[in-house]
Protein backbone atom coordinates (compact mmCIF):
# COMPACT_ATOMS: atom_id res chain seq x y z
CA UNK A 1 0.00 0.00 0.00
CA UNK A 2 1.43 3.39 -0.96
CA UNK A 3 1.85 6.26 1.47
CA UNK A 4 -0.86 8.22 -0.30
CA UNK A 5 -3.34 5.34 -0.11
CA UNK A 6 -2.57 4.92 3.57
CA UNK A 7 -3.08 8.61 4.20
CA UNK A 8 -6.40 8.61 2.33
CA UNK A 9 -8.48 5.69 3.67
CA UNK A 10 -11.68 7.71 3.60
CA UNK A 11 -11.85 7.83 -0.20
CA UNK A 12 -14.16 5.42 -1.96
CA UNK A 13 -15.19 5.23 -5.59
CA UNK A 14 -17.79 7.93 -6.22
CA UNK A 15 -20.31 5.54 -7.79
CA UNK A 16 -20.07 3.20 -4.83
CA UNK A 17 -20.66 6.00 -2.37
CA UNK A 18 -23.71 7.26 -4.24
CA UNK A 19 -25.18 3.75 -4.39
CA UNK A 20 -24.72 3.43 -0.63
CA UNK A 21 -26.90 6.51 -0.14
CA UNK A 22 -29.95 5.04 -1.84
CA UNK A 23 -31.33 3.13 1.10
CA UNK A 24 -34.53 3.52 3.11
CA UNK A 25 -38.18 3.27 2.03
CA UNK A 26 -38.92 7.00 2.31
CA UNK A 27 -35.82 7.91 0.35
CA UNK A 28 -36.59 5.28 -2.28
CA UNK A 29 -40.19 6.49 -2.59
CA UNK A 30 -39.03 10.07 -3.08
CA UNK A 31 -36.58 8.97 -5.77
CA UNK A 32 -39.35 7.06 -7.54
CA UNK A 33 -41.63 10.11 -7.40
CA UNK A 34 -38.93 12.31 -8.90
CA UNK A 35 -38.21 9.72 -11.58
CA UNK A 36 -41.91 9.67 -12.45
CA UNK A 37 -41.99 13.47 -12.66
CA UNK A 38 -39.02 13.48 -15.02
CA UNK A 39 -40.61 10.83 -17.23
CA UNK A 40 -43.88 12.76 -17.28
CA UNK A 41 -42.04 15.91 -18.32
CA UNK A 42 -40.17 14.10 -21.08
CA UNK A 43 -43.22 12.23 -22.39
CA UNK A 44 -45.81 14.97 -21.89
CA UNK A 45 -46.67 15.33 -25.62
CA UNK A 46 -47.37 11.59 -25.78
CA UNK A 47 -49.25 11.33 -22.48
CA UNK A 48 -51.41 14.46 -22.68
CA UNK A 49 -54.90 13.65 -24.03
CA UNK A 50 -55.41 17.18 -25.42
CA UNK A 51 -53.47 20.17 -26.64
CA UNK A 52 -52.73 22.06 -23.39
CA UNK A 53 -53.45 25.44 -25.02
CA UNK A 54 -56.67 24.45 -26.83
CA UNK A 55 -59.52 26.58 -25.49
CA UNK A 56 -63.17 25.55 -25.52
CA UNK A 57 -65.34 28.12 -23.77
CA UNK A 58 -68.32 25.79 -24.12
CA UNK A 59 -66.58 23.35 -21.78
CA UNK A 60 -65.57 25.90 -19.14
CA UNK A 61 -65.07 24.42 -15.66
CA UNK A 62 -66.31 20.98 -16.62
CA UNK A 63 -65.94 18.58 -13.71
CA UNK A 64 -64.01 15.34 -13.65
CA UNK A 65 -65.18 12.65 -16.05
CA UNK A 66 -64.08 10.20 -18.74
CA UNK A 67 -63.44 13.00 -21.26
CA UNK A 68 -61.49 15.18 -18.79
CA UNK A 69 -60.07 13.16 -15.92
CA UNK A 70 -59.28 16.28 -13.88
CA UNK A 71 -61.85 18.54 -15.47
CA UNK A 72 -61.20 21.80 -17.32
CA UNK A 73 -60.27 25.33 -16.32
CA UNK A 74 -62.29 28.49 -16.93
CA UNK A 75 -61.08 28.64 -20.53
CA UNK A 76 -62.13 25.04 -21.20
CA UNK A 77 -58.54 23.73 -21.33
CA UNK A 78 -57.92 20.22 -20.08
CA UNK A 79 -56.27 20.42 -16.64
CA UNK A 80 -54.49 17.07 -16.89
CA UNK A 81 -52.88 18.04 -20.20
CA UNK A 82 -51.73 21.35 -18.76
CA UNK A 83 -50.33 19.63 -15.67
CA UNK A 84 -48.30 17.21 -17.79
CA UNK A 85 -46.89 19.96 -19.98
CA UNK A 86 -46.44 22.20 -16.95
CA UNK A 87 -44.01 19.65 -15.54
CA UNK A 88 -41.64 20.64 -18.34
CA UNK A 89 -41.38 24.30 -17.39
CA UNK A 90 -41.76 23.39 -13.73
CA UNK A 91 -38.63 21.21 -13.80
CA UNK A 92 -36.60 22.92 -16.52
CA UNK A 93 -36.32 26.24 -14.70
CA UNK A 94 -35.08 24.74 -11.40
CA UNK A 95 -32.72 22.45 -13.32
CA UNK A 96 -31.09 25.45 -14.97
CA UNK A 97 -30.94 27.31 -11.65
CA UNK A 98 -29.35 24.39 -9.81
CA UNK A 99 -26.94 23.63 -12.65
CA UNK A 100 -25.68 27.20 -12.94
CA UNK A 101 -25.58 27.86 -9.18
CA UNK A 102 -23.77 24.57 -8.52
CA UNK A 103 -21.06 25.25 -11.09
CA UNK A 104 -20.59 28.82 -9.84
CA UNK A 105 -20.77 27.83 -6.17
CA UNK A 106 -18.30 24.95 -6.52
CA UNK A 107 -15.85 27.17 -8.40
CA UNK A 108 -16.05 29.96 -5.82
CA UNK A 109 -15.94 27.56 -2.87
CA UNK A 110 -12.96 25.55 -4.11
CA UNK A 111 -10.95 28.66 -5.00
CA UNK A 112 -11.75 30.33 -1.67
CA UNK A 113 -11.08 27.25 0.46
CA UNK A 114 -8.00 26.14 -1.45
CA UNK A 115 -6.24 29.48 -1.88
CA UNK A 116 -7.09 31.01 1.49
CA UNK A 117 -5.73 34.42 2.49
CA UNK A 118 -7.08 37.54 0.81
CA UNK A 119 -8.67 35.48 -1.97
CA UNK A 120 -10.73 33.57 0.60
CA UNK A 121 -11.66 36.77 2.42
CA UNK A 122 -12.74 38.54 -0.78
CA UNK A 123 -14.81 35.66 -2.14
CA UNK A 124 -16.35 34.93 1.27
CA UNK A 125 -17.48 38.54 1.67
CA UNK A 126 -18.91 38.50 -1.86
CA UNK A 127 -20.87 35.31 -1.11
CA UNK A 128 -22.10 36.77 2.19
CA UNK A 129 -23.31 39.87 0.35
CA UNK A 130 -25.27 37.84 -2.22
CA UNK A 131 -26.54 35.50 0.52
CA UNK A 132 -28.03 38.44 2.42
CA UNK A 133 -30.03 39.59 -0.62
CA UNK A 134 -33.43 37.85 -1.03
CA UNK A 135 -33.47 35.72 -4.17
CA UNK A 136 -37.06 36.58 -5.08
CA UNK A 137 -36.35 40.30 -4.83
CA UNK A 138 -33.27 39.89 -7.02
CA UNK A 139 -35.36 38.01 -9.59
CA UNK A 140 -38.02 40.72 -9.59
CA UNK A 141 -35.33 43.35 -10.18
CA UNK A 142 -33.98 41.34 -13.12
CA UNK A 143 -37.48 40.99 -14.56
CA UNK A 144 -38.05 44.74 -14.16
CA UNK A 145 -35.00 45.35 -16.37
CA UNK A 146 -35.38 42.59 -18.96
CA UNK A 147 -39.11 41.83 -18.91
CA UNK A 148 -41.03 38.73 -17.73
CA UNK A 149 -40.15 35.24 -18.87
CA UNK A 150 -38.01 32.33 -17.73
CA UNK A 151 -34.51 33.63 -18.57
CA UNK A 152 -34.26 36.55 -16.13
CA UNK A 153 -35.60 34.66 -13.08
CA UNK A 154 -33.30 31.70 -13.82
CA UNK A 155 -30.20 33.91 -13.98
CA UNK A 156 -31.19 35.83 -10.87
CA UNK A 157 -32.03 32.72 -8.85
CA UNK A 158 -28.79 31.03 -9.95
CA UNK A 159 -26.81 33.98 -8.60
CA UNK A 160 -28.84 33.98 -5.40
CA UNK A 161 -28.43 30.23 -4.82
CA UNK A 162 -24.68 30.04 -5.57
CA UNK A 163 -23.62 31.09 -2.01
CA UNK A 164 -25.50 28.10 -0.55
CA UNK A 165 -23.20 25.81 -2.50
CA UNK A 166 -20.13 28.04 -2.31
CA UNK A 167 -20.06 28.34 1.47
CA UNK A 168 -20.59 24.61 1.88
CA UNK A 169 -17.82 23.72 -0.59
CA UNK A 170 -15.46 26.27 0.94
CA UNK A 171 -15.75 24.64 4.36
CA UNK A 172 -15.16 21.15 2.97
CA UNK A 173 -12.24 22.34 0.84
CA UNK A 174 -10.54 23.84 3.90
CA UNK A 175 -10.98 20.58 5.81
CA UNK A 176 -9.71 18.45 2.92
CA UNK A 177 -6.74 20.75 2.37
CA UNK A 178 -5.50 19.97 5.90
CA UNK A 179 -5.62 16.18 5.42
CA UNK A 180 -2.32 14.27 5.15
CA UNK A 181 -3.03 12.85 1.68
CA UNK A 182 -3.03 16.38 0.20
CA UNK A 183 0.54 16.96 1.40
CA UNK A 184 1.50 13.52 0.08
CA UNK A 185 0.33 14.49 -3.39
CA UNK A 186 2.14 17.82 -3.15
CA UNK A 187 5.37 16.03 -2.29
CA UNK A 188 4.94 13.91 -5.40
CA UNK A 189 4.81 17.10 -7.47
CA UNK A 190 1.08 17.24 -8.18
CA UNK A 191 -0.30 20.72 -8.85
CA UNK A 192 -3.07 22.13 -6.71
CA UNK A 193 -5.61 22.11 -9.55
CA UNK A 194 -4.81 18.48 -10.37
CA UNK A 195 -5.38 17.47 -6.76
CA UNK A 196 -8.66 19.41 -6.70
CA UNK A 197 -9.97 17.88 -9.91
CA UNK A 198 -8.93 14.29 -9.23
CA UNK A 199 -9.47 14.01 -5.49
CA UNK A 200 -11.14 17.03 -3.86
CA UNK A 201 -14.14 17.27 -6.20
CA UNK A 202 -15.02 13.53 -6.01
CA UNK A 203 -14.89 13.78 -2.21
CA UNK A 204 -17.29 16.72 -2.05
CA UNK A 205 -19.61 15.47 -4.82
CA UNK A 206 -22.11 13.62 -2.54
CA UNK A 207 -22.43 16.66 -0.24
CA UNK A 208 -22.91 18.98 -3.22
CA UNK A 209 -25.49 16.56 -4.61
CA UNK A 210 -27.44 16.70 -1.34
CA UNK A 211 -27.41 20.50 -1.31
CA UNK A 212 -28.37 20.64 -4.98
CA UNK A 213 -31.38 18.39 -4.39
CA UNK A 214 -32.62 20.67 -1.61
CA UNK A 215 -31.91 23.75 -3.73
CA UNK A 216 -33.90 22.21 -6.59
CA UNK A 217 -37.02 22.06 -4.44
CA UNK A 218 -36.61 25.63 -3.24
CA UNK A 219 -35.89 26.87 -6.77
CA UNK A 220 -39.00 25.10 -8.06
CA UNK A 221 -41.09 26.79 -5.37
CA UNK A 222 -39.53 30.23 -5.97
CA UNK A 223 -39.95 30.08 -9.75
CA UNK A 224 -43.54 28.93 -9.34
CA UNK A 225 -44.14 31.89 -7.03
CA UNK A 226 -42.69 34.24 -9.64
CA UNK A 227 -44.96 32.75 -12.31
CA UNK A 228 -47.91 33.09 -9.94
CA UNK A 229 -47.07 36.78 -9.51
CA UNK A 230 -46.76 37.24 -13.28
CA UNK A 231 -42.97 37.66 -13.41
CA UNK A 232 -42.08 34.22 -14.72
CA UNK A 233 -43.55 31.99 -17.42
CA UNK A 234 -46.32 33.85 -19.22
CA UNK A 235 -49.75 32.54 -20.30
CA UNK A 236 -50.87 30.64 -22.26
CA UNK A 237 -47.77 28.47 -21.67
CA UNK A 238 -48.61 25.68 -19.23
CA UNK A 239 -46.78 26.26 -15.94
CA UNK A 240 -47.77 25.14 -12.47
CA UNK A 241 -47.31 28.55 -10.86
CA UNK A 242 -49.18 30.37 -13.62
CA UNK A 243 -51.95 27.75 -13.46
CA UNK A 244 -52.53 28.56 -9.77
CA UNK A 245 -52.86 32.23 -10.68
CA UNK A 246 -55.31 31.43 -13.47
CA UNK A 247 -57.28 29.10 -11.17
CA UNK A 248 -58.04 31.76 -8.55
CA UNK A 249 -61.20 32.89 -10.30
CA UNK A 250 -62.32 29.28 -10.67
CA UNK A 251 -62.02 28.81 -6.90
CA UNK A 252 -64.42 31.71 -6.37
CA UNK A 253 -66.87 29.88 -8.65
CA UNK A 254 -66.58 26.67 -6.63
CA UNK A 255 -64.14 24.80 -8.89
CA UNK A 256 -61.09 23.83 -6.82
CA UNK A 257 -59.08 21.60 -9.17
CA UNK A 258 -57.76 24.34 -11.53
CA UNK A 259 -55.78 25.75 -8.60
CA UNK A 260 -55.38 22.75 -6.30
CA UNK A 261 -54.02 20.34 -8.92
CA UNK A 262 -50.93 22.41 -9.84
CA UNK A 263 -50.45 23.39 -6.20
CA UNK A 264 -50.44 19.69 -5.27
CA UNK A 265 -47.84 18.95 -7.95
CA UNK A 266 -45.59 21.68 -6.59
CA UNK A 267 -45.92 20.39 -3.02
CA UNK A 268 -45.20 16.80 -4.03
CA UNK A 269 -42.13 17.80 -6.05
CA UNK A 270 -40.72 20.09 -3.35
CA UNK A 271 -41.23 17.51 -0.61
CA UNK A 272 -39.67 14.75 -2.73
CA UNK A 273 -36.60 16.84 -3.50
CA UNK A 274 -36.30 17.79 0.16
CA UNK A 275 -36.46 14.15 1.27
CA UNK A 276 -33.81 13.13 -1.25
CA UNK A 277 -31.51 15.98 -0.28
CA UNK A 278 -31.91 15.48 3.46
CA UNK A 279 -31.59 11.71 3.03
CA UNK A 280 -28.27 12.04 1.25
CA UNK A 281 -27.00 14.56 3.82
CA UNK A 282 -28.07 12.35 6.72
CA UNK A 283 -26.31 9.31 5.30
CA UNK A 284 -23.14 11.33 4.69
CA UNK A 285 -23.19 12.57 8.29
CA UNK A 286 -23.72 9.08 9.73
CA UNK A 287 -20.94 7.61 7.60
CA UNK A 288 -18.45 10.27 8.68
CA UNK A 289 -19.05 9.90 12.44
Amino acid sequence: MTAVAAAEPHRRPLLGRLKALGRGPLFTTAVLVLTLLVLVALLAPLLAPYDPDRMDLGSSLVGTGPDHLLGTDQSGRDILSRLLHGARTGLLGPLLVVGLSTVLGVLLGVVAGWRGGWVDALLSRAMDLVFSFPGLLLAILFVAVTGPGLTAPVIAMAIAYSPYVGRLVRGIARQEKARPYIESYRVQGWSGWTICLRHLLPNIAPTVLAQSAVNFGYALMDLAALSFLGFGVQPPTADWGAMINEGQQAVLQGAMLPALAPAGCIVIAVVAFGIVGEGIADRIARRER
